[in-house]
């Protein structure tokens, strides 16, 4: 007689439960595929500088995927470097100040890469609450010790690393991606330098925004290649490409080609899109006044909604957080707006530390008077009730 074995319980039955908990919530994440053309008007792509379709950019990536194929074959220690990555290092590092860079498949691996080679057992490290994910990650994967500080504020990072008096670095956000409000990295800089310690600061929304012609947060504070200081960037919002970089000082760049698990396990950036990443980087230093332009855009925005009722941060680089009375709201305002032919951020919880709900617009230098004035109208006539109230 055949014996039949009972079909096994189903071991992501939990899941059901978890989906159920999300939808309740309103937190339900979903990807929804874009065509090539869009008929929305886009706030809500991090392509600050409006480069991702530049022609130049295009030009720049079909030229490197032609000379150099379609992936970088490798990680960068075998043969995933080209000659163009160490032509895009050597022009990111001149561009932002610093003495030498590194580029990475991601501006998410550039984070994991500085933060966990740079401390390990026995260092401290310091993260500003309001840090993106990323670094978050690398402080759970860097085996040291890590003390986590109130969003943007300097007197408990001094005591933190005052109390330590080992060795420590100091990570932050140059501009925190839910209220697009700028660290103090003056003060930061200086408790840094009374305890010794490093800082490591992600110049993610700072690039092509911030700084002389946009060369970042960093440099607008006069600390880019200042000693024990080291940037991370993302290619993938001003330069309108993909990957990362860590920049500093070359014995830094030097440890992290040794150390940095996250650059020497993971396939070198695709030469397509170092090839875009530098032709950006090369129109924006022939056309600086892009930096200023998506900062006055982003100030027209947050002064129309504010002056409608409407509660934001206000912004200190490009991105306007517009506050929604709930997690549901926040999500059925973004599909309003969508509808009506708007594409904007919908940020709700584990992505806001604070837990309050937003919409989140960034500004493009590209964006035309017309468009302004689209945008603001269409955020202002889908507002759900409450979200003046706020």
């Amino acid at each position: 007689m055949t014996q039949h074995t009972p079909e096994p319980e189903d071991v992501f039955a939990w899941i059901d439960d978890a989906e159920r908990v999300r939808e309740q919530a309103g937190l339900v994440r979903t990807l929804r595929p874009r065509p090539a053309s869009s008929p929305l008007l886009d706030l809500a792509s991090n392509d600050y500088l409006g480069l991702s379709r530049h022609p130049e950019t295009v030009r720049g990536a079909c030229e490197a995927a032609g000379r150099w194929g379609g992936g970088a074959t490798g990680s960068r220690l075998v043969t995933g470097t080209t000659e163009l990555h160490a032509e895009l290092e050597r022009e990111l590092a001149a561009f932002a100040g610093f003495e030498a860079a590194l580029v990475l498949s991601s501006g998410y691996a550039a984070n994991l890469a500085a933060v966990t080679a740079l401390s390990g057992r026995g260092t401290l490290v310091v993260s500003d609450a309001g840090n993106h994910a990323s670094i978050v990650d690398g402080c759970r994967l860097s085996r040291a010790e890590v003390a986590v500080t109130p969003h943007s504020d300097p007197e408990p990072v001094r005591k933190t690393l005052a109390a330590h008096g080992g060795r420590a670095l100091l990570v932050s956000d140059s501009v925190f991606s839910v209220d697009g409000d700028a660290a103090p990295l003056a003060a930061y800089h200086a408790a840094c330098r009374a305890a010794g310690a490093a800082l490591v600061v992600d110049d993610a929304h700072g690039l092509g925004v911030l700084g002389e012609g946009g060369r970042g947060a960093l440099h607008a504070a006069g600390l880019a290649g200042a000693p024990g200081v080291v940037a991370t960037l993302t290619l993938s919002k001003s330069l309108g490409s993909q990957g990362g970089a860590v920049l500093g000082p070359a014995k830094v760049i030097r440890h992290l080609v040794n150390t940095a698990r996250a650059f020497i396990f993971d396939t070198g950036l695709a030469p397509a899109a170092a090839g875009a990443a530098l032709a950006s980087l090369r129109l924006l230093q022939r056309e600086p006044e892009r930096a200023h332009r998506v900062r006055e855009v982003a100030a027209e925005l947050y002064g129309r909604l504010t002056a409608s009722g409407l509660t934001a941060a206000r912004p200190d680089a490009a991105v306007v957080s517009v506050r929604a009375p709930s997690a549901p709201a926040a999500l059925r305002w973004a599909a309003d707006c969508r509808e009506a032919g708007l594409s904007v951020g919908c940020f709700r919880p584990p992505s806001v530390p604070d837990g309050i709900s937003r919409l989140r617009l960034t500004a493009r230098a590209d964006l035309t008077g017309d468009e302004i004035s689209r945008a603001v109208g269409t955020v202002l006539r889908t507002a759900p009730a409450g979200a003046t109230d706020l």
